[in-house]
């Protein structure tokens, strides 16, 4: 029996007879904004959901309300709720990450029989959808830990859905999973992604690369306000262009919105909003984890930053008084310069996915989980906050090569991203000629930069850690001799003063 405090946490009538015969299809646990419209979204696509939230006068609200008509019930404790669910019961969890869906797990287990699936829709944290995964095979229960994108609108007509975890559950979901999702080119942006807690990394990452997409774009707005000297007006007209190309995304389109949003006193805005930005933490476990795996996701890292810095609002303004730097002026034909910024914006996006999916590829070799790549991208091709047009070519990509070692060894990126290198040169060069900080873009740069150089200077670095602390090194192929030999951890002695003993060799 489910301890009694947990119980009562959860709103479970402990000793509540159970006489519900099976109605629906699904169930789903959490009444707030995104939960409603779900279950609203699967009633619509032909199945019956049964609704529970822990305080269960929101159930007869909803009931009374927004699911009245619907094919939809209501129960007022777990135990109702599990009895009015055919078998294999499929039952989401839609509340807030952590400590809460551990305790509803646990007042679902007395309820449930083998082979009852559990799904977990909410922000949670990769390493916990790994230990629920490993936890509920053990009592017999599948796990599904899902990402779910594209906020109240996309929840209510078709989100982007990532699901991982037991596979076995896949096949009792598809349907369900698959029905509500989004659609891109008639293909449900929905497919199952990996192992354990494979759906919520990629959905982390997602949040990441939203991160980086958000910078950017607020980049180019500061490059074209400050450096151009645009009114909003005049750059909403420019992210409504962009957004016919090769930029037609999710986040441009409403950039544009906003930029075209005025108050009541007819001036825009959001040239009234502070410029302090907060955060929910997926795009910072995103940069950590890539810090944990050695992996040079800069962009996102940057993105993260950037906000940091934003929240210094206080003394940023202090610091404004007392440094001091050039003034933006410009010169030249204005829209060959927006047409660069276009090609600059769209080649650090390519830059982003690229690093993105190195990390993706990188977390399935360390984590061993079979990751489904071409699905991710299609995945991410509609309802999500990232969704964009060129998605379809990354898809595309991973289609035609499944092992593809990098997004920009691809004809298509190659192709892309040295036709934009140009223009994209010349927008970083004027952001800091003209004191404009670009962060993300300037990253983008120096990852491709970095990424297209056979030699780089670590081989300085790895000589400084030699000296001060005999981390040892190892010689270049080519220079291998019988002092030097090839594959060997070496120690110098460089100043004829220190010992012949190194130290560990331990490796980013």
């Amino acid at each position: 029996m489910a301890d009694q405090a947990v119980a009562r946490l959860a709103g479970i009538n402990v000793g509540a007879p159970a006489h519900f015969a099976p109605s629906a299809d699904f169930g789903l646990i959490g009444l707030a904004v995104m939960g409603q419209n779900l279950i609203l979204n699967v009633a619509d696509h032909g199945f019956t959901v049964c609704a529970f939230n822990r305080t269960t006068a929101k159930v007869d609200r909803f009931l009374e309300n927004e699911a009245k008509g619907k094919s939809i019930v209501g129960a007022h404790s777990i135990k109702e709720f599990c009895a009015k669910l055919k078998r294999p019961r499929r039952i989401m969890l839609l509340v807030m990450a952590g400590k809460p869906v551990d305790d509803f797990i646990e007042s679902l287990l007395p309820f449930l029989e083998k082979g009852d699936i559990i799904i977990d829709g909410g922000n949670s944290h990769y390493p916990d959808s790994n230990r629920r995964t490993q936890y509920l095979t053990s009592k017999g229960i599948s796990f599904v830990g899902s990402g779910v994108s594209g906020g109240e609108e996309g929840a209510r007509y078709g989100p982007s859905l990532m699901p991982g975890g037991n596979e076995d559950a896949w096949p009792h979901i598809k349907d369900i999973f698959q029905s509500i999702s989004a659609k891109s080119d008639g293909e449900a942006c929905c497919d199952w992604v990996g192992d354990e807690g494979a759906g919520h990394y990629v959905k982390m990452v997602h949040n990441g690369i939203e991160y980086g997409d958000m910078q950017l774009i607020c980049e180019a707005y500061d490059i074209l306000k400050r450096g151009l000297g645009l009114s909003s007006k005049e750059i909403g007209d420019v992210f409504a262009k962009w957004n016919t190309g090769v930029l037609d995304s999710f986040l441009i389109e409403i950039t544009r919105d906003i930029l075209y949003y005025n108050d009541n006193d007819g001036t825009p805005l959001v040239d009234k909003i502070l410029d302090k930005a907060g955060q929910k933490g997926t795009g910072k476990w995103t940069a950590i984890n890539a810090l944990d795996l050695g992996m040079p996701v800069t962009l996102i890292g940057e993105a993260v930053f950037s906000r940091c810095l934003s929240a210094l609002k206080d003394e940023r303004g202090r610091a404004s008084t007392i440094l001091s730097g050039p003034t933006p002026k410009f010169e030249g034909d204005k829209q060959a310069f927006v047409d660069d910024l276009e090609q600059a914006l769209y080649a650090s996006k390519i830059i982003s996915y690229a690093q993105g999916f190195m990390l993706i590829q990188n977390a399935a070799k360390e984590y061993k989980w079979k990751l489904n790549k071409p699905s991710i991208a299609l995945m991410w091709r509609g309802g999500c906050i990232i969704r964009s047009v060129f998605l379809k070519d990354i898809t595309n990509a991973y289609r035609n090569n499944p092992d593809l070692e990098n997004l920009l060894f691809d004809d298509f990126f190659n192709k892309a991203i040295n036709n934009a290198q140009n223009g994209w040169r010349n927008v970083i060069s004027k952001t800091a000629l003209w004191g404009i900080p670009a962060p993300a873009f300037s990253t983008a740069l120096s990852f491709y930069d970095g990424y297209r150089s056979k030699n780089l200077p670590a081989n300085l670095l790895q000589a400084q850690r030699d000296y001060f602390g005999a981390h040892t090194f190892r010689i270049k192929p080519e220079n291998a001799s019988e002092t030097f030999p090839e594959g060997k951890d070496i120690h110098v002695n460089w100043t004829g003063r220190g010992g012949d003993v190194s130290a560990s060799t331990y490796i980013a």
